[in-house]
Protein backbone atom coordinates (compact mmCIF):
# COMPACT_ATOMS: atom_id res chain seq x y z
CA UNK A 1 0.00 0.00 0.00
CA UNK A 2 3.01 2.43 0.88
CA UNK A 3 5.75 2.55 -1.47
CA UNK A 4 9.40 3.02 -1.02
CA UNK A 5 9.47 6.67 -1.26
CA UNK A 6 6.55 7.38 1.51
CA UNK A 7 8.36 4.81 3.58
CA UNK A 8 11.49 6.70 3.56
CA UNK A 9 9.62 9.98 3.58
CA UNK A 10 7.95 8.53 6.88
CA UNK A 11 10.46 7.09 8.31
CA UNK A 12 12.34 10.71 8.54
CA UNK A 13 8.76 11.99 10.18
CA UNK A 14 8.81 9.42 12.78
CA UNK A 15 11.96 10.29 13.82
CA UNK A 16 10.69 13.28 15.62
CA UNK A 17 8.27 10.51 17.77
CA UNK A 18 9.69 11.03 21.31
CA UNK A 19 6.97 8.41 22.95
CA UNK A 20 5.88 5.06 21.83
CA UNK A 21 2.84 4.49 19.81
CA UNK A 22 -0.15 1.46 19.57
CA UNK A 23 -1.71 0.85 16.53
CA UNK A 24 -5.34 -0.88 17.55
CA UNK A 25 -7.47 -2.27 14.84
CA UNK A 26 -10.54 -3.42 15.63
CA UNK A 27 -11.39 -5.57 12.12
CA UNK A 28 -13.96 -7.21 10.22
CA UNK A 29 -14.14 -9.69 7.50
CA UNK A 30 -14.48 -6.68 4.91
CA UNK A 31 -11.95 -5.76 2.23
CA UNK A 32 -11.67 -2.65 4.04
CA UNK A 33 -10.42 -4.34 7.02
CA UNK A 34 -7.59 -5.56 5.00
CA UNK A 35 -6.76 -2.70 3.46
CA UNK A 36 -6.58 -1.31 7.33
CA UNK A 37 -4.39 -4.17 8.47
CA UNK A 38 -1.93 -4.26 5.46
CA UNK A 39 -1.58 -0.12 6.29
CA UNK A 40 -1.10 -0.55 10.23
CA UNK A 41 1.30 -3.29 9.31
CA UNK A 42 3.32 -1.61 6.64
CA UNK A 43 3.04 1.81 9.12
CA UNK A 44 4.76 -0.04 12.18
CA UNK A 45 7.32 -1.80 9.96
CA UNK A 46 8.73 1.59 9.00
CA UNK A 47 9.54 2.29 12.58
CA UNK A 48 9.15 -0.25 14.57
CA UNK A 49 11.07 0.54 17.88
CA UNK A 50 8.56 3.39 18.13
CA UNK A 51 5.10 1.84 16.41
CA UNK A 52 3.22 -1.20 17.45
CA UNK A 53 0.74 -3.11 15.61
CA UNK A 54 -1.85 -4.90 17.20
CA UNK A 55 -5.12 -6.89 15.62
CA UNK A 56 -7.38 -7.28 19.12
CA UNK A 57 -9.52 -3.80 19.16
CA UNK A 58 -12.92 -3.76 20.58
CA UNK A 59 -13.96 -0.65 18.79
CA UNK A 60 -17.75 -0.80 17.70
CA UNK A 61 -17.27 0.64 14.15
CA UNK A 62 -15.57 -1.69 12.23
CA UNK A 63 -12.78 -1.40 10.36
CA UNK A 64 -11.32 1.23 12.20
CA UNK A 65 -8.15 1.49 13.98
CA UNK A 66 -7.03 3.32 16.58
CA UNK A 67 -4.07 5.52 17.79
CA UNK A 68 -2.98 6.07 20.42
CA UNK A 69 0.53 6.58 23.26
CA UNK A 70 1.28 3.72 24.51
CA UNK A 71 -0.60 2.77 27.94
CA UNK A 72 -2.28 5.65 27.20
CA UNK A 73 -6.09 5.49 25.45
CA UNK A 74 -5.80 8.56 23.11
CA UNK A 75 -9.74 8.90 21.33
CA UNK A 76 -8.24 9.40 17.81
CA UNK A 77 -9.78 6.66 15.49
CA UNK A 78 -9.97 6.19 11.88
CA UNK A 79 -13.06 4.44 10.66
CA UNK A 80 -11.19 4.85 7.29
CA UNK A 81 -8.15 4.08 5.06
CA UNK A 82 -6.30 7.44 5.59
CA UNK A 83 -5.01 7.75 2.11
CA UNK A 84 -5.47 10.75 -0.24
CA UNK A 85 -6.18 14.21 1.25
CA UNK A 86 -6.24 12.22 4.60
CA UNK A 87 -2.85 10.89 4.43
CA UNK A 88 -1.72 14.11 6.13
CA UNK A 89 -4.37 13.81 9.09
CA UNK A 90 -2.98 10.24 9.09
CA UNK A 91 1.05 11.62 9.58
CA UNK A 92 -0.10 14.19 12.15
CA UNK A 93 -1.95 12.50 14.48
CA UNK A 94 1.33 9.86 14.46
CA UNK A 95 2.94 13.22 15.72
CA UNK A 96 0.80 14.28 17.79
CA UNK A 97 0.08 11.23 20.00
CA UNK A 98 4.23 10.44 19.61
CA UNK A 99 5.20 14.02 21.60
CA UNK A 100 5.83 16.05 18.53
CA UNK A 101 4.29 19.22 19.22
CA UNK A 102 1.56 20.82 17.04
CA UNK A 103 1.85 23.71 15.39
CA UNK A 104 -0.80 25.92 17.15
CA UNK A 105 -0.52 28.68 19.57
CA UNK A 106 -0.12 27.83 23.10
CA UNK A 107 -3.27 29.25 24.28
CA UNK A 108 -5.28 27.01 21.90
CA UNK A 109 -3.73 23.49 23.33
CA UNK A 110 -4.46 25.29 26.89
CA UNK A 111 -8.28 25.66 26.00
CA UNK A 112 -8.15 22.36 24.57
CA UNK A 113 -7.25 20.84 27.74
CA UNK A 114 -9.70 23.04 29.70
CA UNK A 115 -12.30 21.31 28.51
CA UNK A 116 -14.68 20.29 31.04
CA UNK A 117 -17.10 17.66 29.55
CA UNK A 118 -17.32 14.66 27.51
CA UNK A 119 -16.82 14.95 23.64
CA UNK A 120 -17.55 12.34 21.30
CA UNK A 121 -17.12 13.76 17.63
CA UNK A 122 -17.99 11.52 14.67
CA UNK A 123 -16.44 12.83 11.10
CA UNK A 124 -17.99 11.45 8.06
CA UNK A 125 -15.42 12.86 4.85
CA UNK A 126 -14.77 11.65 1.60
CA UNK A 127 -10.73 10.67 0.69
CA UNK A 128 -11.40 13.14 -2.03
CA UNK A 129 -12.55 16.05 0.02
CA UNK A 130 -9.89 18.94 0.18
CA UNK A 131 -12.15 20.70 2.92
CA UNK A 132 -12.13 17.44 5.25
CA UNK A 133 -8.92 17.13 6.51
CA UNK A 134 -8.64 20.54 8.10
CA UNK A 135 -11.89 19.31 10.26
CA UNK A 136 -10.41 15.38 10.95
CA UNK A 137 -6.85 17.19 11.91
CA UNK A 138 -8.71 19.30 14.39
CA UNK A 139 -10.91 16.69 15.93
CA UNK A 140 -7.68 14.63 16.11
CA UNK A 141 -5.53 17.68 18.11
CA UNK A 142 -8.42 17.71 20.48
CA UNK A 143 -8.54 13.77 21.09
CA UNK A 144 -4.40 13.75 21.51
CA UNK A 145 -4.95 16.76 24.34
CA UNK A 146 -7.77 15.75 26.22
CA UNK A 147 -8.29 12.44 27.36
CA UNK A 148 -12.25 12.79 27.52
CA UNK A 149 -12.86 13.49 23.65
CA UNK A 150 -12.91 10.90 21.14
CA UNK A 151 -12.75 11.85 17.86
CA UNK A 152 -13.40 9.04 14.73
CA UNK A 153 -12.64 10.16 10.92
CA UNK A 154 -15.46 7.90 8.90
CA UNK A 155 -14.89 7.55 5.07
CA UNK A 156 -18.33 8.02 3.68
CA UNK A 157 -17.50 5.78 0.67
CA UNK A 158 -16.57 2.49 3.53
CA UNK A 159 -20.10 3.02 5.71
CA UNK A 160 -22.39 3.94 3.03
CA UNK A 161 -25.54 2.26 5.00
CA UNK A 162 -24.76 4.72 7.93
CA UNK A 163 -24.33 7.36 5.50
CA UNK A 164 -27.80 6.66 4.32
CA UNK A 165 -28.82 5.73 7.62
CA UNK A 166 -27.93 9.20 8.70
CA UNK A 167 -29.08 10.69 5.57
CA UNK A 168 -25.74 12.38 4.73
CA UNK A 169 -25.13 14.43 1.50
CA UNK A 170 -22.66 16.58 2.02
CA UNK A 171 -18.93 16.44 3.93
CA UNK A 172 -17.47 17.12 5.89
CA UNK A 173 -20.53 16.38 8.52
CA UNK A 174 -19.76 16.12 11.92
CA UNK A 175 -21.86 14.74 14.80
CA UNK A 176 -21.32 15.46 18.47
CA UNK A 177 -22.56 12.60 21.07
CA UNK A 178 -24.95 11.58 17.95
CA UNK A 179 -26.59 14.85 17.62
CA UNK A 180 -25.56 16.61 14.45
CA UNK A 181 -23.05 19.54 15.38
CA UNK A 182 -21.49 20.99 11.60
CA UNK A 183 -20.92 20.69 7.94
CA UNK A 184 -18.16 21.71 6.10
CA UNK A 185 -14.77 23.20 7.12
CA UNK A 186 -13.82 24.20 10.38
CA UNK A 187 -11.18 25.62 11.99
CA UNK A 188 -9.93 24.71 15.12
CA UNK A 189 -11.19 28.17 16.43
CA UNK A 190 -14.21 27.49 15.35
CA UNK A 191 -15.02 24.19 16.66
CA UNK A 192 -13.81 25.08 20.32
CA UNK A 193 -16.02 28.50 20.02
CA UNK A 194 -18.91 26.29 19.36
CA UNK A 195 -18.04 24.12 22.63
CA UNK A 196 -16.44 26.51 25.06
CA UNK A 197 -19.24 29.25 25.62
CA UNK A 198 -17.02 31.50 27.21
CA UNK A 199 -14.64 31.81 23.96
CA UNK A 200 -16.54 34.30 22.20
CA UNK A 201 -16.52 36.90 25.21
CA UNK A 202 -12.49 35.89 26.12
CA UNK A 203 -11.57 37.20 22.47
CA UNK A 204 -13.26 40.04 22.39
CA UNK A 205 -11.78 41.48 25.37
CA UNK A 206 -8.72 40.43 23.80
CA UNK A 207 -9.43 42.18 20.57
CA UNK A 208 -10.60 45.26 22.25
CA UNK A 209 -7.16 45.76 23.36
CA UNK A 210 -5.88 45.89 20.10
CA UNK A 211 -3.91 49.38 19.46
CA UNK A 212 -5.18 51.32 16.05
CA UNK A 213 -3.75 50.24 12.97
CA UNK A 214 -2.28 52.31 10.42
CA UNK A 215 -3.88 49.44 7.48
CA UNK A 216 -6.92 47.27 8.27
CA UNK A 217 -7.33 44.48 6.10
CA UNK A 218 -10.89 42.87 6.12
CA UNK A 219 -10.88 39.62 4.07
CA UNK A 220 -8.30 37.12 4.06
CA UNK A 221 -8.07 35.65 0.76
CA UNK A 222 -5.91 36.45 -2.62
CA UNK A 223 -6.49 39.85 -2.30
CA UNK A 224 -5.87 40.73 1.66
CA UNK A 225 -2.95 38.94 1.98
CA UNK A 226 -1.56 40.57 -1.33
CA UNK A 227 -3.03 44.17 0.33
CA UNK A 228 -1.20 42.39 3.49
CA UNK A 229 2.40 41.60 2.26
CA UNK A 230 2.66 45.14 0.41
CA UNK A 231 1.73 46.81 3.55
CA UNK A 232 3.54 45.50 5.95
CA UNK A 233 6.76 45.81 3.74
CA UNK A 234 6.11 49.68 4.51
CA UNK A 235 6.32 49.69 7.87
CA UNK A 236 3.25 50.45 8.81
CA UNK A 237 1.17 48.34 11.67
CA UNK A 238 -1.21 46.73 9.53
CA UNK A 239 -3.62 44.18 9.98
CA UNK A 240 -5.85 41.50 8.74
CA UNK A 241 -9.19 40.48 10.46
CA UNK A 242 -11.28 37.71 8.53
CA UNK A 243 -13.73 34.88 8.73
CA UNK A 244 -11.31 32.49 7.19
CA UNK A 245 -8.03 32.78 5.91
CA UNK A 246 -7.84 31.53 1.65
CA UNK A 247 -11.13 32.81 0.76
CA UNK A 248 -12.77 30.91 -1.97
CA UNK A 249 -9.26 29.23 -2.61
CA UNK A 250 -9.57 26.97 0.48
CA UNK A 251 -12.76 25.47 -1.48
CA UNK A 252 -10.82 24.92 -5.33
CA UNK A 253 -9.28 21.70 -5.52
CA UNK A 254 -6.61 23.08 -8.82
CA UNK A 255 -4.68 26.35 -9.41
CA UNK A 256 -3.54 25.58 -12.73
CA UNK A 257 -2.98 29.47 -14.10
CA UNK A 258 -1.30 31.49 -11.40
CA UNK A 259 1.97 32.45 -13.21
CA UNK A 260 4.89 30.94 -12.05
CA UNK A 261 3.18 28.27 -10.08
CA UNK A 262 2.84 25.42 -12.09
CA UNK A 263 0.24 23.55 -10.33
CA UNK A 264 -0.90 23.34 -7.07
CA UNK A 265 -4.20 23.07 -4.54
CA UNK A 266 -6.27 25.48 -3.01
CA UNK A 267 -5.89 24.43 0.03
CA UNK A 268 -1.74 24.07 0.03
CA UNK A 269 -1.95 27.87 -2.10
CA UNK A 270 -4.07 29.33 1.12
CA UNK A 271 -1.18 28.00 3.63
CA UNK A 272 1.58 29.22 1.41
CA UNK A 273 -0.51 32.58 1.83
CA UNK A 274 -0.45 32.73 5.56
CA UNK A 275 3.08 31.81 5.82
CA UNK A 276 3.66 35.14 3.85
CA UNK A 277 1.73 36.94 5.87
CA UNK A 278 2.67 36.12 8.88
CA UNK A 279 6.42 36.24 7.84
CA UNK A 280 6.01 39.91 7.70
CA UNK A 281 4.74 40.33 11.25
CA UNK A 282 1.08 40.79 10.21
CA UNK A 283 -1.53 41.26 13.47
CA UNK A 284 -3.76 38.22 11.82
CA UNK A 285 -7.47 37.73 13.55
CA UNK A 286 -9.20 35.03 11.91
CA UNK A 287 -13.01 33.32 12.79
CA UNK A 288 -14.22 37.07 12.96
CA UNK A 289 -17.18 38.55 11.08
CA UNK A 290 -17.52 42.26 10.46
CA UNK A 291 -20.89 43.67 11.34
CA UNK A 292 -20.73 47.29 10.55
CA UNK A 293 -17.86 49.90 9.27
CA UNK A 294 -17.87 53.76 10.51
CA UNK A 295 -16.00 56.02 8.44
CA UNK A 296 -13.70 58.48 10.15
CA UNK A 297 -15.18 61.88 11.33
CA UNK A 298 -12.30 63.69 9.93
CA UNK A 299 -9.54 63.72 7.39
CA UNK A 300 -6.56 61.48 8.69
CA UNK A 301 -8.92 60.47 11.85
CA UNK A 302 -9.96 56.41 12.20
CA UNK A 303 -12.45 54.86 11.39
CA UNK A 304 -13.91 52.06 13.82
CA UNK A 305 -14.61 48.23 12.77
CA UNK A 306 -17.26 46.54 14.73
CA UNK A 307 -17.26 42.94 14.85
CA UNK A 308 -19.92 40.27 15.42
CA UNK A 309 -18.64 39.60 18.77
CA UNK A 310 -19.11 42.65 19.96
CA UNK A 311 -15.50 43.73 19.71
CA UNK A 312 -13.83 47.35 18.47
CA UNK A 313 -11.21 47.63 16.19
CA UNK A 314 -9.79 51.35 14.88
CA UNK A 315 -7.53 52.05 11.81
CA UNK A 316 -6.49 55.17 9.83
CA UNK A 317 -7.23 52.96 6.34
CA UNK A 318 -9.35 50.32 5.78
CA UNK A 319 -9.21 47.59 2.74
CA UNK A 320 -12.14 46.07 2.35
CA UNK A 321 -11.52 42.27 0.32
CA UNK A 322 -13.78 39.72 1.51
CA UNK A 323 -14.57 38.18 -1.42
CA UNK A 324 -17.57 36.67 -2.81
CA UNK A 325 -19.55 33.34 -2.65
CA UNK A 326 -21.53 30.48 -4.42
CA UNK A 327 -24.52 31.87 -5.55
CA UNK A 328 -27.82 29.87 -4.81
CA UNK A 329 -30.68 29.55 -7.60
CA UNK A 330 -33.16 31.04 -4.61
CA UNK A 331 -36.13 28.95 -6.10
CA UNK A 332 -38.14 27.05 -3.22
CA UNK A 333 -36.44 24.01 -1.73
CA UNK A 334 -32.64 24.90 -2.12
CA UNK A 335 -32.89 26.32 1.40
CA UNK A 336 -34.38 23.30 2.99
CA UNK A 337 -32.22 20.73 1.19
CA UNK A 338 -28.81 22.17 1.51
CA UNK A 339 -26.44 19.29 2.44
CA UNK A 340 -29.44 17.37 2.77
CA UNK A 341 -28.74 16.47 -1.66
CA UNK A 342 -28.42 20.36 -2.70
CA UNK A 343 -24.16 20.84 -3.09
CA UNK A 344 -21.77 23.54 -4.51
CA UNK A 345 -18.60 21.37 -3.73
CA UNK A 346 -18.55 18.21 -6.55
CA UNK A 347 -15.26 17.26 -5.37
CA UNK A 348 -16.05 16.83 -1.44
CA UNK A 349 -19.26 15.69 -1.91
CA UNK A 350 -19.08 13.72 -5.20
CA UNK A 351 -18.10 10.76 -3.80
CA UNK A 352 -21.03 10.16 -1.82
CA UNK A 353 -23.37 10.19 -4.68
CA UNK A 354 -21.87 7.04 -5.85
CA UNK A 355 -23.75 4.97 -7.88
CA UNK A 356 -26.73 7.71 -8.06
CA UNK A 357 -28.56 10.29 -10.59
CA UNK A 358 -27.62 13.93 -10.25
CA UNK A 359 -27.44 17.15 -11.83
CA UNK A 360 -25.46 19.83 -12.32
CA UNK A 361 -27.24 23.77 -12.30
CA UNK A 362 -24.90 26.25 -14.77
CA UNK A 363 -23.18 25.58 -17.63
CA UNK A 364 -19.99 27.92 -17.21
CA UNK A 365 -16.46 26.53 -16.62
CA UNK A 366 -17.30 25.83 -13.07
CA UNK A 367 -20.41 24.03 -14.03
CA UNK A 368 -19.11 21.99 -17.09
CA UNK A 369 -15.84 21.16 -14.87
CA UNK A 370 -18.44 19.70 -12.27
CA UNK A 371 -20.12 17.47 -14.36
CA UNK A 372 -16.78 16.00 -16.02
CA UNK A 373 -15.90 15.16 -12.52
CA UNK A 374 -19.06 14.12 -11.16
CA UNK A 375 -19.57 11.73 -14.20
CA UNK A 376 -16.79 9.65 -13.67
CA UNK A 377 -18.34 8.75 -9.79
CA UNK A 378 -22.25 8.80 -10.41
CA UNK A 379 -24.42 6.57 -12.57
CA UNK A 380 -25.69 9.59 -14.89
CA UNK A 381 -25.53 13.70 -14.52
CA UNK A 382 -28.08 15.97 -16.01
CA UNK A 383 -26.74 19.21 -17.00
CA UNK A 384 -28.90 22.41 -16.61
CA UNK A 385 -28.18 25.83 -18.49
CA UNK A 386 -30.35 28.80 -18.81
CA UNK A 387 -29.12 30.74 -21.78
CA UNK A 388 -29.66 28.70 -25.56
CA UNK A 389 -25.89 27.16 -24.89
CA UNK A 390 -22.84 26.22 -22.48
CA UNK A 391 -20.41 29.02 -21.72
CA UNK A 392 -17.91 27.11 -20.87
CA UNK A 393 -14.19 26.51 -23.13
CA UNK A 394 -15.08 24.60 -25.93
CA UNK A 395 -12.17 22.10 -24.84
CA UNK A 396 -14.44 21.82 -21.69
CA UNK A 397 -17.61 21.47 -23.61
CA UNK A 398 -15.94 18.50 -25.92
CA UNK A 399 -14.86 16.34 -23.07
CA UNK A 400 -18.13 16.47 -21.29
CA UNK A 401 -20.21 15.53 -24.79
CA UNK A 402 -18.15 12.51 -25.44
CA UNK A 403 -19.40 11.42 -22.25
CA UNK A 404 -21.43 8.59 -22.63
CA UNK A 405 -23.54 9.18 -19.07
CA UNK A 406 -24.03 13.24 -19.33
CA UNK A 407 -27.43 14.99 -20.67
CA UNK A 408 -27.59 18.63 -21.67
CA UNK A 409 -30.37 20.71 -21.05
CA UNK A 410 -30.13 24.63 -22.74
CA UNK A 411 -32.29 27.18 -22.21
CA UNK A 412 -33.53 25.45 -18.91
CA UNK A 413 -34.59 27.37 -16.09
CA UNK A 414 -34.75 25.18 -12.74
CA UNK A 415 -37.90 26.06 -10.77
CA UNK A 416 -38.15 23.88 -7.88
CA UNK A 417 -36.16 21.46 -5.29
CA UNK A 418 -38.29 19.08 -4.49
CA UNK A 419 -38.16 16.38 -1.24
CA UNK A 420 -39.84 14.34 0.99
CA UNK A 421 -39.04 16.63 3.74
CA UNK A 422 -35.74 14.84 4.86
CA UNK A 423 -33.51 15.10 1.92
CA UNK A 424 -34.01 16.52 -1.75
CA UNK A 425 -35.23 14.00 -4.13
CA UNK A 426 -35.71 15.91 -8.11
CA UNK A 427 -36.01 18.98 -9.32
CA UNK A 428 -38.35 21.01 -11.67
CA UNK A 429 -37.43 22.88 -14.55
CA UNK A 430 -38.77 24.77 -17.13
CA UNK A 431 -37.96 24.60 -20.87
CA UNK A 432 -37.57 28.31 -22.23
CA UNK A 433 -38.35 27.63 -25.81
CA UNK A 434 -41.92 26.08 -25.06
CA UNK A 435 -42.48 26.69 -21.38
CA UNK A 436 -43.09 23.25 -20.50
CA UNK A 437 -42.35 21.87 -17.32
CA UNK A 438 -40.06 18.79 -16.63
CA UNK A 439 -39.67 16.75 -13.65
CA UNK A 440 -36.25 15.15 -12.99
CA UNK A 441 -35.86 12.26 -10.27
CA UNK A 442 -32.26 12.95 -8.89
CA UNK A 443 -30.39 11.83 -5.41
CA UNK A 444 -28.33 15.33 -5.81
CA UNK A 445 -28.02 18.72 -7.34
CA UNK A 446 -24.35 20.85 -7.70
CA UNK A 447 -25.05 24.04 -7.98
CA UNK A 448 -22.78 26.13 -9.93
CA UNK A 449 -23.78 29.43 -11.36
CA UNK A 450 -21.38 32.31 -9.57
CA UNK A 451 -20.43 33.97 -7.00
CA UNK A 452 -22.22 37.09 -5.11
CA UNK A 453 -20.25 39.79 -3.31
CA UNK A 454 -19.83 39.33 0.29
CA UNK A 455 -21.07 43.26 0.56
CA UNK A 456 -24.23 42.77 2.87
CA UNK A 457 -22.74 44.60 5.96
CA UNK A 458 -21.51 47.21 3.99
CA UNK A 459 -25.27 48.59 2.81
CA UNK A 460 -25.26 52.41 3.56
CA UNK A 461 -21.99 53.05 4.37
CA UNK A 462 -19.87 52.62 0.78
CA UNK A 463 -21.25 53.12 -2.84
CA UNK A 464 -22.24 49.74 -4.40
CA UNK A 465 -23.29 48.84 -7.98
CA UNK A 466 -26.42 47.22 -8.94
CA UNK A 467 -25.21 43.97 -8.55
CA UNK A 468 -23.79 44.68 -4.79
CA UNK A 469 -20.23 45.06 -6.04
CA UNK A 470 -17.89 47.84 -4.35
CA UNK A 471 -17.52 50.61 -6.60
CA UNK A 472 -13.87 51.48 -7.09
CA UNK A 473 -11.86 54.00 -8.95
CA UNK A 474 -8.35 52.82 -10.67
CA UNK A 475 -6.39 52.86 -7.62
CA UNK A 476 -8.90 51.04 -5.31
CA UNK A 477 -10.22 53.92 -3.85
CA UNK A 478 -13.92 53.49 -2.83
CA UNK A 479 -16.89 56.17 -2.28
CA UNK A 480 -15.21 57.05 1.29
CA UNK A 481 -11.79 58.70 1.98
CA UNK A 482 -9.64 56.12 3.37
CA UNK A 483 -11.15 53.08 2.67
CA UNK A 484 -10.25 50.86 -0.48
CA UNK A 485 -11.21 47.82 -2.10
CA UNK A 486 -9.42 45.01 -4.03
CA UNK A 487 -10.22 41.80 -5.44
CA UNK A 488 -13.60 39.91 -6.46
CA UNK A 489 -15.83 42.34 -4.31
CA UNK A 490 -15.52 44.69 -6.52
CA UNK A 491 -16.17 45.96 -9.68
CA UNK A 492 -12.91 45.06 -11.50
CA UNK A 493 -13.79 42.57 -14.48
CA UNK A 494 -12.27 38.99 -14.13
CA UNK A 495 -12.97 37.25 -11.12
CA UNK A 496 -9.21 35.42 -11.02
CA UNK A 497 -6.75 35.01 -7.97
CA UNK A 498 -3.97 36.63 -10.01
CA UNK A 499 -6.30 39.49 -10.65
CA UNK A 500 -7.36 39.59 -7.27
CA UNK A 501 -3.53 39.54 -5.72
CA UNK A 502 -2.80 42.55 -8.19
CA UNK A 503 -5.63 44.54 -6.81
CA UNK A 504 -5.17 43.67 -3.59
CA UNK A 505 -1.55 45.24 -3.84
CA UNK A 506 -2.67 48.25 -5.76
CA UNK A 507 -4.82 48.86 -2.66
CA UNK A 508 -2.19 48.55 -0.10
CA UNK A 509 0.04 51.23 -2.09
CA UNK A 510 -3.06 53.57 -2.46
CA UNK A 511 -3.86 52.87 1.27
CA UNK A 512 -0.24 53.99 2.10
CA UNK A 513 -0.22 57.04 -0.47
CA UNK A 514 -3.20 57.91 1.62
CA UNK A 515 -1.68 57.91 4.71
CA UNK A 516 1.33 60.21 4.02
CA UNK A 517 -0.79 62.81 2.09
CA UNK A 518 -3.03 63.00 5.23
CA UNK A 519 -1.65 63.75 8.59
CA UNK A 520 -3.53 62.51 11.20
CA UNK A 521 -5.60 65.05 12.85
CA UNK A 522 -4.16 65.77 16.62
CA UNK A 523 -7.38 64.33 18.14
CA UNK A 524 -7.24 60.61 16.09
Amino acid sequence: MLDDSIKAQLAAYFERISQPIELIASLDDSDGAQQIRELVTELAAVAPAKLSARFDGQFARRPSFQITRAGADMGVHFAAVPMGHEFTSLVLALLWAGGHPPKVEPEVLDQIRALDGDFAFDTFMSLTCHNCPDVVQAMNLMAVFNPRIRAVAIDGGLFQQEVEARQIMAVPSVFLNDAPFGNGRMEIGEILAKIDTGAAKREAAKLNERAPYDVLIIGGGPAGAAAAVYAARKGIRTGIVAERFGGQTMDTLGIENFISVLETEGPKFAAALEAHVRHYGVDLMTLQRVARIEPATQPGGHATVHLDNGATLKSRTVILATGARWRNVNVPGEQDYKTKGVAYCPHCDGPLFKGKNVAVIGGGNSGVEAAIDLAGVVKSVTLLEFAEQLRADAVLVDKLKSLPNVTIHTNAQTTEITGDGQKMTGLRYRDRTGSAEHQLDLAGVFVQIGLVPNTEFLKGTIELSKFGEIIIDAKCATSVPGIFAAGDVTTVPYKQIIVAAGEGAKAALSAFDHLIRTPAPATA
